[in-house]
Formats: structure tokens, C-alpha cells, sequence
């Protein structure tokens, strides 16, 4: 329901519905959830605008797309966005939608299957690459889907910006592997063995429960195999609630 691609007044209108339904629930079930808004990421004034709201309304945060009209998050009319998230101590969750490519690869379901890990990816080392993370050290930045194709991905990332840096390093000297541990990640691999991958890679600080539940991709038995990996409980505190706290309110 980003709806970017609506005429800028008119996504405003519905975040602004959006965001004042989420504020009522929280209101009335303050022991059950905090929720995340939605800002009209095509126009970045309206964006800022609608952030302050949400700050003003007791909002930890805001979750946006992978892309917005498939420009990337790298592009420089979205750093007084992030820029305004971080004097504001907003949290960031970045979820993939608009999948590129789509149009290509409609069967067997790959603009989920495929799509959306690239997505995420394709967010993160936009950030990382443009260099928001280094521009904005106090900016709270957590990916869908445990980054999608990012972590595991990270050497032939990596490699590129060894080998082609006049291509790859451009805006941002420091190599990409620096900023593992400066996201969070979900938990939602549904594999065992990729989120201990995760868990290695970018520390257990990270990782957060994630569960893209109701959808049919989502973990519709919340944390079950997490409780099964064997994991310390100290470790399973920290998925479970104490990261998330961390990311929302730094």
C-alpha cells in the first residue's frame, strides 16, 4: 500500500489515513504493538512533512519500499528523507516491492521467489554504495527477509568493489562488508541453517524476529523453528524481542 506511484497530495491523503488508523490501534492496544508508518517517498518534501507527524504522533519509525518508480534509495532526492530519520531517531524498515523485472518472469511465481530477495539487495547496497550508512552513522536501518540476497551475496559484492572500483566505489571508498553489522535483518529465511549463516556473519545483535505473516510466504507457526535451532536463550531473547527495541529506539 505504498502507492508511490500515485500523484504525490494523493498519497499523502491515504498515509495519512493509514497512519492515523495505525495511531488508534496503538492507542487501544498499547500492550500489543507499535507500529511503523508510510510516507509518499515520490515527493521527499511531503515525505519529511508526513515523518514529522508520525514523530509528533509517538511513531518509532517508518517502513518503505526497495524502490520508489524503480529509482534507487542511493538517489540523492531521498537523503534529507534519511537525513530528517535520523535527527528524528526514526527508525527505517526497508521491505522489497515493485520487483525489477517483473514483466520478465511471471511464472512459477519468481517476482516473489527471486524478485524480492534481489530487491532487497538491490536497497541495501544502494544505501551502502551511495553512501547514506556512511553519511549518516546514527541511521537505524533494518531489511526485510533477513536482506534478502544481500548477506549471502556479500563476497561477489565485495569482489566487484575490489576488482571494479571505477565502477563499484565511486560515492563510497569503504568496502561493503564494513556495513553488515550496521543493519538489522529480519528472521524470516525459513531455513535453519541460513539465519545460523546470518546469525555469524552479522551478529546476533541483528537479527530480529520476522515473520511476514499473514501472507502465504510468511512464518505462520511465529518463531517455531527458531525455538528448534537449539540456540542459546540468551540468543533467542535477543531475535525474540531485545533487537527489535534496539532498532526502534536506538
Amino acid at each position: 500500500m505504498f502507492s508511490y506511484w500515485a500523484k504525490p497530495a494523493d498519497c499523502l491523503d491515504l498515509s495519512m489515513y493509514l497512519n492515523d488508523h495505525l495511531a488508534g490501534i496503538v492507542d487501544d492496544y498499547p500492550e500489543h504493538y507499535i507500529a511503523l508508518g508510510t510516507i509518499p517517498m515520490q515527493d521527499t518534501d511531503l515525505a519529511i512533512q508526513e515523518l514529522e507527524r508520525l514523530h509528533e504522533l509517538g511513531f518509532p519509525g517508518v517502513q518503505i519500499g526497495s524502490n520508489v518508480n524503480q529509482k534507487n534509495l542511493s538517489e540523492a532526492q531521498f537523503f534529507p528523507l534519511f537525513e530528517a530519520c535520523e535527527r528524528l531517531n526514526m527508525a527505517v524498515f526497508v521491505h522489497p516491492w515493485e520487483m525489477m523485472g517483473e514483466a520478465d518472469m511471471r511464472k512459477y511465481w519468481l517476482p516473489w521467489l527471486v524478485g524480492m530477495p534481489a530487491e532487497t539487495a538491490r536497497a541495501a547496497c544502494s544505501l551502502v554504495f551511495g553512501g547514506v550508512m556512511e553519511r549518516l552513522p546514527k541511521l537505524r536501518v533494518c531489511l526485510a527477509h533477513s536482506g534478502g540476497s544481500f548477506v549471502p551475496t556479500i563476497g561477489r559484492i565485495e569482489h566487484g568493489f575490489n576488482c571494479r572500483p571505477d565502477l563499484v566505489a565511486v560515492d563510497n571508498p569503504v568496502s561493503p562488508r564494513e556495513y553488515l553489522s550496521r543493519f538489522w535483518y529480519d528472521s524470516a529465511t525459513h531455513d535453519p541453517q541460513l539465519l545460523r549463516y546470518i546469525l555469524d556473519v552479522v551478529g546476533e545483535d541483528r537479527v530480529c524476529l520476522g515473520t511476514d505473516y499473514p501472507f502465504p510466504l510468511g512464518d505462520l507457526e511465529i518463531g517455531k523453528f527458531i525455538e528448534e535451532m537449539g540456540l542459546p536463550a540468551t540468543t533467542m531473547e535477543k531475535i525474540f524481542h531485545q533487537n527489535t527495541l534496539h532498532w526502534l529506539h536506538g
